[in-house]
């Protein structure tokens, strides 16, 4: 297919980029980064420069594609102002479904978030009804950032309901490469008393990439949202125990399929969407958090 990825130079767009390529798509490119007026390399994608909240550049962009996949955003609400998060945000989501309907596309996968049920960057601070989290919970969402990918996800709904096009939303858990495990994830490992709000949870990028892929590539009909996470938890906590000694009978504990399990389900990805992530935070981190000497590419061929 020709499928253009928008957020094409983060770390979620290039990944997803480069994995489209190696399964043989015809990739465009496109983010705020000025392009390079040098000779290409001769893998290189089509790269266009575009600020998606602007209708036009959104309609150019989409035209003569196939499918789009979505990843550009302002990924998290506390640095930049309110309202810059939002209308970024939904703009873009608004600009691109619009066209890609308006040009005839069959498929448009979003990149929405984990922090949709809203109890990740609450004013008033909650915790989930239930753990592992998954696409059936409640959603509460109090800050711009949740509120900008929920109100995206209802984009998608209307978008099926006025037209032919195909929805996959995905909610991806925070997002690791080789470049960042230790940083992000080696305090967690290090100290089991860490708390995050994602209750441990996480996802490699590159198996975050193979699922972007899976998403497009789908038939399912209409719009489905789909959480992506890895199976296993930062630090392999024996993830019950974990739960009910920090948080006791605060949140419901569900069963799980694995002792260390992850703190989101992605029990309908793996169903639905045939979703085997391969890579887990021991591929690059020791028991101690420190990256591994031999971590410093990427493992299992992502």
């Amino acid at each position: 297919m020709k499928v253009l990825v928008t957020g094409a130079r983060g770390k979620v767009g290039t990944a997803t980029v480069a994995a489209l390529a190696q399964r043989g798509h015809d990739v465009r490119a496109t983010d705020l980064h000025r392009p390079v007026f040098e000779r290409p390399e001769p893998d290189d994608p089509d790269y266009m420069q575009a600020d998606l909240t602007d209708a036009g550049q959104a309609y150019a962009m989409v035209r003569e594609m196939d499918a789009v996949i979505h990843t550009a955003a302002i990924p998290e609400p506390t640095s930049n102002a309110p309202h810059t998060v939002f209308e970024n945000n939904l703009m873009a989501t608004f600009n691109l479904i619009e066209a890609a309907v308006r040009w005839g596309l069959s498929r448009f996968v979003n990149t929405s978030s984990e922090t949709v049920p809203g109890f990740f960057f609450a004013e008033r601070a909650f915790l989930p009804d239930y753990v592992p989290v998954d696409e059936e919970h409640p959603i509460r969402p109090q800050d711009p950032y949740g509120l900008s990918k929920y109100f995206g996800e209802l984009l998608m709904d209307a978008a099926v309901r006025r037209s032919d096009i195909r929805c996959v939303t995905i909610r991806p858990s925070w997002v690791q490469h080789e470049g960042n495990y230790e940083h992000n994830l080696g305090p967690q490992i290090r100290d089991s008393s860490e708390l995050t709000a994602g209750f441990w949870s996480y996802i490699d990028v590159y198996d975050l990439a193979d699922a972007m892929c899976l998403a497009v590539e789908s038939d399912l009909p209409g719009h489905e949202v789909f959480y992506i996470a890895s199976p296993d938890n930062a630090g392999g906590r024996d993830f019950a125990s974990a739960v009910k000694e920090h948080y006791g009978d605060g949140v419901g504990l569900r069963a799980t399929n694995r002792k260390d399990a992850s703190g989101i389900s992605c029990a309908k990805a793996n169903e639905l969407l045939g979703y085997r992530p391969s890579r887990s935070w021991r591929d690059y981190l020791d028991d101690a958090g420190r990256l591994k000497s031999d971590a410093t590419q990427t493992p299992r061929g992502g």
